[in-house]
C-alpha cells in the first residue's frame, strides 16, 4: 500500500479535478502491474495497473488508495474491470468520499468471490485527497494559508534603505526572509494547488508573478486568483502581463471602466463579486472557484487577507515557515483580525527547510463526515 500511495502522489498536478489514486497489483509475492492516475489519459488507476497486469491478475490482490469506482462516469466502472480480471483479494486504504459511489463499491467486489480489505493506511491516503474530499462534498476548494514569518510574527523586515526594492510577506527591502530550501517547497506547495490566491495589496507591494516554478509535470497551470474590490490592479504589474487565460481578478468596481476593458484585452478574466461588510465576500468567491472544479486554492497574502479569510472560516490548513530572523518592528503582522477567535491547531506536524521552521496545522479537517 506504500508503494501505491507513492504511485499516486506521482498524480500530483496531473490528477485534478479527480482524486489522485494509485494502484498495486501483487502475485505470488511479487508485483505484476501497477499505475496511477492521470486525468487526461482517463484511465483510473485500477485499469492502468489490469492492463499492465494482463493475465497476471488472476487469482492476484489489488491495492489501491481509493475504493474502486461503480458508476460510469467519464470511464465504466472499476469494479466490473476487477471482477472480470478474476483479482481474488482487494486491499484498499480509504471508502470514496463521492457520495455517488462511497461504500458501493466495495459492496459489489464483497457480494462476489473477492475478499475486500479496507483503511489500510487510511490517515495517509486521506491526507493525500483532502482537497478532493472537500470539494466533492462541499462543492468548494480545501484552503492552504501560507506564509513566512520572522521569529517575532512579521511578515517582512524593516527596510534596508533601498529604493525601488520589493516588499512582501516572503520577502522585504533587506531580502528574502524565509531560505531557499522553503522557496522550493513553497514551490512544490504550488504544484499540487489549482489555484493561488492573494489580494491586490501584495499585488502593490510585490509585484509578484505568483507561478508554479516547480517544473514538476502538470496538467494545467494554476489559476492566478487576485482580490480587488475596488479594481488597482495596473496593467503593467508582472502578473497582468503573464496573463495567458489563468489570471481571475474579482472585485466590487463596474465592469462598464475602460481600464476593465483594457485588462480583459490583456487576457485578465474580471468577475464582479459580492460584497460582505465593505469586503469581497470570500465564500462566494470559493464558490465560484469550485464551480470552475478548483479543488485546491493556496492563499499567499498579506495581513488583510489573512486576517480576513481566518475570520471567514474558510481556512482549512496553515503552512507557516519560521526563519531565525527578528524583524524588531510590528508594522506587518500575520493576520489583522482583532477579535479573532480559533480553536487551537490539530494534527500539528514540524519541518526543517535549511535554517527555517515549518509548522502545520489544521483547523478544520475536510475528511470528517
Amino acid at each position: 500500500m506504500e508503494h501505491a500511495l507513492g504511485l499516486a502522489r506521482k498524480g500530483i498536478g496531473l490528477a485534478s479535478p479527480n482524486p489522485t489514486v494509485g494502484c498495486v497489483i501483487v502475485r505470488d509475492g511479487q508485483i505484476v502491474g501497477e499505475g496511477f492516475h492521470q486525468y487526461e489519459w482517463r484511465d483510473h488507476a485500477e485499469i492502468v495497473a489490469l492492463k499492465s497486469a494482463g493475465e497476471k491478475a488472476r487469482g492476484a490482490t489489488l491495492y489501491v488508495t481509493l475504493e474502486p469506482c461503480n458508476h460510469k462516469g467519464r470511464t465504466g466502472p472499476c469494479t466490473e474491470a476487477i471482477i472480470a480480471a478474476g483479482v481474488q483479494r482487494v486491499v484498499a486504504a480509504m471508502q470514496d468520499p463521492n457520495p455517488v459511489n462511497s461504500g458501493r463499491g466495495f459492496e459489489l467486489l464483497g457480494q462476489t468471490s473477492i475478499e475486500v480489505v479496507t483503511d489500510i493506511c487510511e490517515a495517509e491516503a486521506r491526507r493525500l485527497n483532502e482537497s478532493f474530499t472537500c470539494w466533492i462534498r462541499t462543492k468548494k476548494p480545501f484552503v492552504t494559508l501560507k506564509s513566512a514569518l520572522t521569529l517575532d510574527g512579521q511578515l517582512a523586515l524593516p527596510p534596508s534603505g533601498k529604493r525601488g526594492a520589493k516588499n512582501s510577506g516572503k520577502r522585504s527591502r533587506s531580502g528574502w526572509i524565509s531560505s531557499e530550501e522553503s522557496r522550493a517547497e513553497v514551490h512544490r506547495m504550488r504544484h499540487a494547488s489549482d489555484a493561488l490566491l492573494t489580494g491586490i495589496g501584495t499585488i502593490l507591494a510585490d509585484d509578484p508573478l505568483l507561478t508554479d516554478r516547480s517544473r514538476l509535470p502538470r496538467r494545467r497551470r494554476p489559476l492566478r486568483v487576485v482580490l480587488d474590490s475596488m479594481l488597482r490592479l495596473p496593467p503593467n504589474a508582472r502578473i497582468v502581463e503573464t496573463a495567458d487565460d489563468d489570471l481571475l481578478v474579482f472585485t466590487a468596481a463596474s465592469l462598464k471602466s475602460p481600464k476593465v476593458r483594457k485588462l480583459q484585452n490583456a487576457g485578465v478574466e474580471i468577475v464582479h463579486a459580492k460584497t460582505k461588510n465593505g469586503r469581497i465576500d470570500l465564500q462566494t468567491v470559493l464558490a465560484e472557484l469550485g464551480r470552475r472544479e478548483i479543488l485546491s486554492v493556496l492563499l499567499e497574502a498579506g495581513p488583510t487577507l489573512n486576517g480576513a479569510a481566518l475570520a471567514a472560516g474558510i481556512v482549512h490548513k496553515l503552512f507557516l515557515f519560521y526563519a531565525p530572523k527578528i524583524a524588531g518592528e510590528n508594522k506587518v503582522p500575520f493576520a489583522l483580525a482583532p477579535s479573532l477567535k480559533l480553536l487551537p491547531l490539530q494534527n500539528i506536524c514540524t519541518y526543517q527547510f535549511g535554517p527555517d521552521l515549518a509548522i502545520e496545522g489544521y483547523l478544520q479537517d475536510a475528511c470528517r463526515k
